[in-house]
């Protein structure tokens, strides 16, 4: 007999998908909805049937028999993995000081949240008017305050919050929206209702991500989609693009289409997958803070081809961080001078700064005497209780009742205010109950108290049964710019890790930082007639615009394209040194000709030299011609030390510089790169203690990986001007290179030895192209040709300086003069000559001249390039509008 905690978990014979279903399916707790069977948890047995929509969805799956979600489950993961789906987690260092984000793998479960119509037009409506009220309140407060003076709410609860912002005060937004993006967190109650349990209102998360699980779960499901007429979701986001675009066309010349973009905290941003992931979709550049510039008033975008006019800014960055002349002045994040820009109405912000102190939970008593007020009506959509402590009638009601709260901080921490983290407060025994009364007493401003909220159950497929999660609803409304609302069909939802909870009942905040998961939500219409099937695709392209098509590069994209260029190649000029470097010590030390003869004594102190210049050793205390042994000892040390300039941390900075530009490269090409790094800082140990040959091993596996993420640049990415950084910074960094190493080869006298001859040919990466066009000769002049004139070698000066003027010649075609001035600084190999660089064998000072020469000319062209084309430093104002 099955168990009252479940029905059983063998489906019976020939049994319906429902019925074969909902015999895996585990009972949720008691007093919480069961979405799945579309009642209420009660003791005993539970219902026999599934809801009308889980019905409908288990019959148009195709689903026979329950192991076959365990491999449409694989699939989804498998899909999160390929599409690089992830967040950030905020996590404490090591050593207890600061904190530091590690990425983890975006937690996507198999089976949809179904909403039927008529929940769905009830959730839509009171979303709907809660945007309106919302609006409505930020331009009264930032206004005439009529809230404040007819005490409709609190002074105490808005001037002190820190995220009312009184810069704002009189600031009014163009079109008086203040808000473009509102997100709802709902959860349904025992009476199946769905009630609001928070709102977000700064820079609401989720759309991203929301868009990433319908693109997997719906195509596990493609007939179940079509057949439950599941409503799309593209119409919402391009209401909200209309809108943007409404509101920014006053600031544009005549011809022209305003140029919104989406801006980002950065890569270390928990959230920023989708940060990448939304600006793709919307068509949108995504930009950091120090993309954009304010002159005049008027924000710009910096790129290679000058300053961009931006009319519209989609922010992901919260409030304080938005300016720091006005704001919070240790700002990194945002724009200097952009509330101003806002005041004079020459920018859209999306969503206007200043509305945080909204998210405060101690105002949910006072919201149904504010839409009285301003909008005149009753809500529609209920929320769960709240009681801010500040008011002394609450306090004094709800005393003694604080075991069946939830405590909350009425304010984010700040200067001047103290935030923590919401708990059960019946999770205490009675001596902390007490205390916790007293710290209320001391400060209740601080403290709100919220209802416990037994959010519903949404199955999850675990491998073996339906398991009841708890559920909560993130909805998001979108302005239209001209006063209307759409209400996203869909939205994200987040559920609980694990089936039970402490107390028995879970809270309703889940968050993905605590180790939460989502699920996709279907919205279901009335009827294939009803799905809106807009689509964000633009209008076919004509032959004239496919003539004007260009992609643009950010400033900062082109950094880190050009810096990716450089670590690429950094790090393989450091495995090619260490590689040999550890070889020719180790066959010097176990050769039978005496180790201290002038060549052997050569070759150790220019390796000696060159490890120290190129970040192989961390001072130049260790003697490579008395201690060979403990020279390599320490070399082979360095290469995994991160807090040098070693070959981990060119890896690490590699992996830093791809995780900027996530949206521009290939899935393949960023995990090599992740997986690169990662792999040889987890190996390192290891081979370390396992000696040279073991280390020599992890080397050569890294210069492998190395040579496929160079043939992925060279063959995989498109020829524009962001590819054209990265191999300008690729060439400098070799130019710099080997200049530097042949120069301090000639300058010791390698040439003149066997060895020392073959070390030049390697760290060139030319031994076989001399042995085929020289043999066996060891001849000056012939390695001088091969190294230095042959412009048809790629590892050659002559070939490095032809294609560095080329990258730049081409980079700078729209500032010639600059261009110019800057080619005309760096050494011309049609220049060049092999008897003017070599009068003779032993008079080669015009060649080591030309080598200093290369090596000076490449760093002061990463100088010059990133002062002008980065930074837009000491330049002409430049203002293109392609």
């Amino acid at each position: 007999m099955p168990t009252p905690e479940q029905s059983s978990l063998l489906p019976p014979l020939q049994a319906s998908p429902s019925e074969a279903m909902l015999a895996c399916a585990l009972r949720p707790l008691d007093g919480h909805w069961d979405e799945l069977r579309g009642t209420l948890s009660k003791p005993g047995e539970p219902s026999p049937y599934v809801a009308p929509a889980w019905h409908r969805f288990w019959a148009a799956s195709g689903i026979v028999a329950p192991e076959e979600l365990s491999a449409k489950a694989a699939r989804v993961k498998r899909r999160v993995q390929e599409d690089g789906a992830s967040y950030n987690v905020y996590q404490t260092s090591a050593d207890g000081e600061g904190e530091h984000s590690a990425s983890h793998v975006w937690p996507l479960e198999l089976l949809p949240l179904l909403i039927d119509a008529p929940d769905w037009q009830r959730i839509e409506a009171g979303v709907r008017q809660r945007a309106r009220l919302l609006n409505a309140a930020l331009a009264d407060l930032y206004g005439p305050r009529r809230l404040l003076s007819e005490g409709l709410l609190p002074a105490a609860l808005v001037l002190k919050h820190p995220q009312f912002l009184r810069p704002l005060q009189g600031c009014k937004p163009l079109g008086g929206v203040h808000l473009h993006v509102v997100a709802f967190d709902l959860a349904r109650g025992a009476d199946g209702l769905w009630w609001i349990v928070a709102q977000r209102t700064q820079a609401p998360s989720g759309l991203g991500y929301m868009l990433e699980n319908r693109l997997i779960v719906a195509e596990q499901f493609p007939q179940a989609f079509r057949e439950l007429a599941v409503q799309r979701l593209a119409g919402a986001f391009r209401v909200l693009l209309q809108g943007l675009n409404r509101l920014a066309e006053p600031l544009v010349e005549a011809g022209q289409t305003p140029r919104i973009v989406l801006l980002t905290p950065g890569p270390a941003n928990e959230t920023y997958f989708e940060h990448a992931f939304l600006a793709r979709y919307l068509g949108l550049a995504l930009v950091e803070g120090g993309d954009l510039t304010v002159r005049e008033r008027r924000v710009y975008l910096k790129t290679l081809q000058g300053l961009e006019r931006v009319h519209g800014i989609l922010r992901r960055v919260d409030d304080e961080y938005l300016d720091p002349l006005e704001l919070r002045a240790d700002s990194q994040l945002g724009v200097p001078g952009l509330v101003n820009a806002m005041r004079a109405g020459q920018v859209v912000v999306a969503n206007a700064p200043g509305s945080g102190w909204l998210e405060s939970p101690g105002l949910s008593a006072f919201w149904p005497g504010v839409a009285e007020a301003l909008l005149g009506e009753e809500l529609l959509l209920p929320a769960s209780s709240g009681w801010w402590c500040g008011e002394v009638a609450a306090w004094a009601r709800q005393r003694e009742q604080l075991a069946q709260t939830v405590v909350a901080p009425t304010f984010p921490t700040s200067e001047t205010t103290r935030g923590f983290q919401p708990f059960p407060a019946g999770e205490l025994d009675e001596a902390a109950l007490v205390m916790l009364r007293e710290r209320i007493e001391a400060d209740p401003a601080a403290h709100t108290l919220k209802a416990r909220v037994r959010p519903s159950k949404q199955p999850v497929w675990t491998g073996s049964a339906l398991e009841p999660r708890a559920a909560v609803l993130r909805v998001f409304a979108l302005s239209d710019g001209a006063g209307g609302w759409t209400v996203l069909p869909g939205g994200l939802t987040r559920v609980a890790s694990t089936r039970g909870a402490v107390g028995g009942a879970p809270d309703a905040l889940l968050t993905m930082q605590a180790g939460c998961a989502s699920v996709d939500t279907w919205v279901l219409t009335e009827g294939q007639s009803a799905v809106d099937r807009s689509s964000l695709l633009p209008s076919p392209l004509q032959a004239a615009d496919l003539g004007r098509t260009r992609r643009m590069v950010t400033s900062r994209s082109a950094e880190h394209l050009f810096w990716l260029g450089r670590y690429t190649e950094r790090a393989e000029n450091t495995v090619r040194l260490a590689r040999h470097a550890l070889a020719s010590l180790g066959a010097s030390e176990r050769s039978a000709h005496d180790a201290s003869t002038g060549d052997m004594v050569a070759l150790r102190s220019t390796l000696q030299r060159l490890a120290f210049l190129h970040g192989l050793l961390g001072d130049d205390s260790a003697d490579a011609v008395a201690e060979p042994r403990r020279f390599a000892e320490l070399l082979m040390r360095q290469l995994g030390n991160p807090q040098a300039n070693s070959l981990l941390q060119s890896l690490r900075q590699l992996a830093h510089n791809a995780h900027a530009l996530r949206e521009r490269l290939s899935t393949a090409h960023w995990q090599l790169i992740q997986q690169l790094g990662q792999d040889f800082q987890a190996r390192f140990p290891a081979a370390l203690a396992g000696g040279e040959a073991e280390l020599q091993a992890l080397l050569a596996s890294t210069d492998t990986r190395l040579a496929a993420l160079t043939g992925g640049q060279l063959d995989r990415m498109t020829r524009d001007d962001g590819w054209r950084l990265l191999s300008a910074g690729r060439q400098i960094e070799r130019q710099y290179f080997l200049a530097d190493v042949l120069a301090e080869g000639l300058s010791a006298g390698l040439h003149d030895s066997d060895d020392g001859f073959a070390l030049l040919l390697a760290l060139f990466d030319s031994t076989i192209t001399y042995r085929a066009q020289f043999q066996s000769r060891r001849e000056l002049p012939a390695l001088v040709q091969l190294l230095v004139m042959d412009a048809d070698n790629p590892r050659s000066l002559a070939w490095v300086a032809h294609t560095l003027r080329e990258r730049v010649r081409k980079l700078t075609r729209h500032d010639t003069a600059w261009g110019d001035a800057a080619i005309a600084r760096l050494p011309n190999p049609d220049d060049w000559s092999l008897a003017r660089l070599l009068p003779s064998d032993d008079n080669y000072q015009p060649l080591l001249d030309l080598l200093r020469e290369c090596s000076g000319a490449a760093l002061a062209l990463s100088s010059a390039i990133s002062q002008h084309v980065f930074a837009h430093v000491a330049m002409p104002e430049r203002r293109v509008w392609l």
